[in-house]
């Protein structure tokens, strides 16, 4: 099954963190979902919320657009420091990321 399939059939919303304490920095992910992730001037990725702000706080967590879902995960699989965490809104659960299971 396809990420999109996953998420449009089972109907959950997702959303994104990263651990900036794992970041290297890299910014591949801001490569792959500019829309979503971006690097700051401390040389670390963080997401961005409503009106492109970035979110700062420890944990702070974004919604992922279905539309970018998949380069969102590619973000998350090819990060190098395996610090982006994709969950389900609902219960917390995530589903790609390092800690997915």
């Amino acid at each position: 099954m396809s990420v999109q399939q996953q998420t449009a059939d089972g109907g959950e919303e997702l959303e994104v963190w990263i651990d900036q304490d794992l970041c290297t920095g890299d910014g591949i992910c801001a490569q792959y979902a500019p829309e979503v992730f971006e690097l700051d001037i401390d040389g670390l990725a963080y997401v961005k919320g409503p009106g492109d702000e970035l979110l700062q706080a420890q944990g702070a967590a974004t919604p992922v657009p279905l539309p970018l879902l998949t380069d969102v995960v590619d973000s998350a699989r090819e990060c190098p420091g395996e610090c982006i965490h994709v969950r389900r809104v609902l219960d917390r659960v995530e589903v790609y990321g390092p800690d997915a299971g």
